[in-house]
């Protein structure tokens, strides 16, 4: 008991830094309304066989419910080594526009394919997830580039049942996570990424949840014509509302969390 209590103050503490850096963060950049961001996933669980797979569709609004500019198509494969380790291999296609000239197609579209592991840690109801994914990327810009990006992403995803000890069906629970984006060539941290929610799994197939998501990227500090330009950072706070199914593969708990 002591220990899981040392633990649970010590994840409740990172999370609350968190929040609050992402608010200042926010905060000294121009106000920019609230976005939203639309997840539908289907997964196939590893369960008795292991073998697992999803895929996602995903869109993005510049503010709440319309100016839609951007989208997601995800796919991929999973292995559950046991029930605390999951490896996985996934790919994508992403495409960002200019929401007021939708017609004009696409300011830059990106083909992605990443390496995953996920570490499950269950202590009584707390349960965290790690989760560690390796990034290549292949961009194409309106102008003809088309540069090649690496990135490092790292997540903690704490989930917390209300009503039963273990998320099963007619469960709800408060989900809660933290990712860094890394970028191996630097600038070295390139996006934080924090989310809190609420979620119900409705049966063994179901589940929504809906929250609240802040999304800051950086940019490097620059010195160009004797003039030195610090770091800046710009943050957007975002509605999300996401809708998962799982294919059946029996009843056991399975943590609810995005693949985004």
């Amino acid at each position: 008991m002591k220990r899981l209590c040392v633990v649970a103050s010590l994840t409740t503490g990172f999370f609350l830094l968190s929040l609050l850096t992402s608010y200042a963060q926010t905060s000294i950049t121009p106000s920019t309304p609230w976005g939203t961001w639309f997840i539908g996933t289907v997964q196939l669980p590893g369960g008795e066989k292991k073998w697992g797979g999803f895929a996602e569709v995903q869109a993005r609004g510049n503010a709440v419910f319309h100016q839609f500019f951007y989208r997601e198509l995800k796919g991929g494969i999973s292995y559950d080594l046991n029930e605390h380790f999951t490896f996985s291999l996934a790919g994508g296609h992403y495409s960002t526009s200019d929401y007021l000239a939708l017609k004009d197609g696409p300011l830059n579209t990106e083909k992605r394919f990443w390496q995953q592991l996920i570490v499950n840690q269950y202590l009584s109801r707390l349960k965290f997830e790690h989760r560690y994914r390796v990034e290549q990327r292949w961009f194409t810009f309106r102008d003809g580039s088309t540069p090649y990006r690496n990135r490092i992403r790292y997540r903690l995803n704490l989930f917390v049942p209300l009503n039963k000890p273990t998320i099963t069906a007619k469960t709800a629970f408060l989900s809660f996570y933290d990712e860094l984006f890394l970028n191996p060539k630097g600038p070295t941290f390139e996006r934080n990424r924090v989310f809190a929610g609420v979620g119900y799994q409705l049966d063994n197939h179901w589940i929504i949840q809906t929250g609240w998501v802040n999304q800051t990227n950086y940019n490097p500090a620059t010195f160009e014509s004797g003039i030195f330009t610090p770091q800046s950072a710009t943050g957007k706070n975002n509605i999300v509302v996401g809708l998962t199914y799982r294919l059946g593969r029996g009843k056991s708990e399975k943590l609810p969390s995005q693949t985004d």
